[in-house]
């Protein structure tokens, strides 16, 4: 499969007479952070469930890790969800488990281990999510919402994924969390190698984290690039992205950290 992890040829869905995807080609390749960006109704969430199984659709071709998603059965299902991660966008996490008991489940349902190892290695990933230890023993109920984000990714890493799926990761977030999470996905990429695909509406995470960004618009792929890229098209479907206040204040505040990481490197470089 060479450098592409997922690949959609002529995805097409309807509900009803209403069709969502029009005949959708897209690739995501090996350790990217690709997004998906569009309109409301444009069927970013829907193309993200249609990735992960729940959802299939009317025709066209998906596959995933090497693996045709039209024709799979159960048991080849099954063992393709262990190896990737979703952060859905609500969470998800039982209310009625612990942090710690929460992460661990995959491994409970899906290995031999002994629950001693379970917990240390669940213990582990909630650090990795950028939590303290005694987090691992609060309920979902007890956390903030930059916590809850952080204890739902934790529980997607917990299988060692090769692909993670981030459904609107900053959603409800305070500028100051996002922005932490922001860092976190990258240095969760680089450190891993991680494939990261992603449905967001947040500009700035946008421009600091997504190496490449497809537009949904009328059912299709309006156009695919960096945010530089897609800065330069004269696409009515993407223009509002970049010409309104929000699109112009996301890429000065990108263009303020980059002069202010220039001059740090400056500054601590030896005389």
């Amino acid at each position: 499969m060479g450098d592409s992890v997922i690949e959609m040829k002529q995805v097409t869905t309807r509900f009803g007479d209403h069709v969502v995807h029009a005949g959708i080609d897209l690739e995501v390749r090996r350790a990217e952070v690709f997004a998906l960006i569009g309109g409301s109704g444009s069927g970013k969430s829907t193309l993200l469930r249609e990735m992960i199984l729940l959802q299939r659709p009317d025709a066209g071709a998906i596959r995933v890790l090497g693996i045709d998603l039209m024709g799979i059965d159960d048991a080849n299902a099954q063992s393709l969800r262990q190896r990737w991660g979703v952060l859905f966008q609500h969470g998800g996490l039982f209310g009625s488990l612990t942090v710690l008991e929460n992460v661990g489940l995959p491994l409970r349902e899906h290995t031999m281990l002994d629950d001693a190892l379970i917990d240390e290695i669940a213990a582990w990933k909630i650090e990795m999510a950028g939590l303290a230890p005694e987090v691992g023993a609060q309920y979902p109920s007890e956390l903030s919402g930059g916590m809850l984000k952080r204890a739902s990714l934790a529980r997607a890493l917990a299988l060692d994924p090769e692909l993670l799926f981030l459904d609107e990761p900053t959603a409800g977030l305070d500028p100051i969390s996002a922005g932490s999470f922001d860092e976190l996905v990258l240095t969760l990429r680089d450190l891993f190698g991680l494939t990261i695909v992603m449905v967001t509406h947040d500009l700035d995470l946008l421009w600091r984290v997504a190496d490449r960004v497809a537009v949904l618009g009328d059912g299709v792929v309006q156009g695919v690039g960096s945010m530089a890229e897609l800065s330069k098209m004269d696409n009515p479907s993407i223009r509002p992205y970049f010409d309104g206040a929000r699109g112009r204040a996301a890429q000065s505040d990108l263009a303020a950290r980059v002069d202010e990481q220039h001059l740090k490197e400056l500054t601590s470089k030896p005389r």
